[in-house]
């Protein structure tokens, strides 16, 4: 709960007028290159978040830790709070995996 996430500064991302955040996916490496050049397939990808997501994503600014996110969170969403830890930590899991974040 004391970690610290912070945004991979390698990815790109904007917030679309809806305040949808939609994160920037290069494709690159050896096999991706051959699937772009023989089966079309796009350099890029574009992610994007749920209103969850969207409005995590926002607060991950290097200075809130885990906590102070599902806080933030939990008054944000008030009818999911009960469920917010959970909600929190499996959506910061899943960017760490993907690395679109890092914890400190």
């Amino acid at each position: 709960m004391d970690k610290i996430p912070c945004i991979n500064l390698n990815y790109t991302w904007e917030q679309s007028p809806d305040g949808i955040i939609v994160i920037e996916m290069p494709h690159t490496g050896f096999y991706h290159k051959i699937a772009q050049k023989y089966f079309h397939k796009p350099k890029k990808s574009h992610i994007r978040l749920d209103r969850y997501g969207s409005t995590l994503w926002v607060h991950i600014n290097g200075d809130n830790t885990v906590f102070n996110l599902v806080s933030i969170m939990e008054e944000q969403f008030p009818e999911e709070a009960p469920d917010m830890l959970k909600r929190v930590i499996a959506f910061l899991e899943t960017l760490e995996r993907v690395r679109f974040i890092y914890l400190l």
